[in-house]
């Protein structure tokens, strides 16, 4: 089968595409960086002795998704979206184009191209989404709600894909993977009982994904954690430092 890998240079991505290249599937890598993505391309090759396809894509470069989509030279049967940034809350706060730039990589561009996706897939009547959301989006918090809202809508996005393909036989899976010890998070202090590594982010995924499950807590703890938040009264909850 074939894999595309959206936001293939970050470490979930990169850990994405080690197992299910050893899981013995071709490899279509796509990331915005294309320096970056070639040595990543170029070092998989070497250590698995594979041929890895590569292509330079902007995921806020919306009018050329068509083109992109159209350009791969393998269609994909799954398609993994791993492109988002977490952002600076109190930036955003103070500055549009802050929150535009959150927004955009996190939620809008989703939107783009999955659609395309979505549409190919349900033409072909087989085919499996991965969309990497967060659990940032179950509950908006002050600490980081213009985050936590796009992933928010990213989950209902997905959900009603979800709804809308099943019938065609295509799946959908989101994917709250809670604290990651990757570059995105680096410098923050991170508690080790609740934060995962790629790796096991990246094999909770590939077996999701052949079990054709919906949403998956990356770590069973957050699922609990967050049931918790959800449930505080919003009288109370308003009032909280979160």
């Amino acid at each position: 089968m074939n894999v595309l890998i959206l936001g293939a240079t970050s470490d979930i991505a990169i850990a994405c595409a080690e197992k299910y290249l050893l899981d013995g599937h071709h490899l279509s890598l796509a990331a915005r960086n294309a320096d970056q993505l070639q040595i990543i391309a170029k070092d998989i090759e070497i250590r698995h002795n594979k041929k890895v396809d590569h292509y330079v894509f902007d995921a806020l470069d919306y009018e050329k998704h068509d083109v992109f989509y159209n350009s791969l030279q393998a269609k994909p049967d799954i398609v993994v979206w791993a492109i988002g940034i977490l952002g600076d809350q109190e930036e955003a706060q103070a500055s549009w184009e802050t929150s535009r730039d959150i927004i955009g990589a996190n939620y809008s561009s989703a939107v783009s191209l999955l659609n395309i996706v979505a549409n190919d897939f349900e033409s072909r009547k087989s085919g499996i989404i991965v969309g990497i959301g967060s659990v940032a989006g179950d509950r908006g918090r002050q600490s980081n709600y213009i985050y936590g809202s796009t992933k928010a809508a990213f989950e209902a996005y997905l959900s009603g894909m979800r709804n809308r393909l099943v019938k065609s036989g295509v799946h959908v899976l989101t994917v709250k993977p809670g604290f990651v010890d990757t570059k995105m998070t680096a410098g923050m202090d991170l508690p080790k009982p609740l934060t995962a590594k790629p790796e096991q982010v990246a094999i909770k995924i590939v077996k999701a994904a052949r079990k054709k499950k919906n949403v998956i807590y990356v770590l069973p703890v957050w699922r609990l954690i967050m049931l918790t938040i959800k449930l505080i009264p919003e009288g109370i909850f308003k009032k909280l430092k979160l």
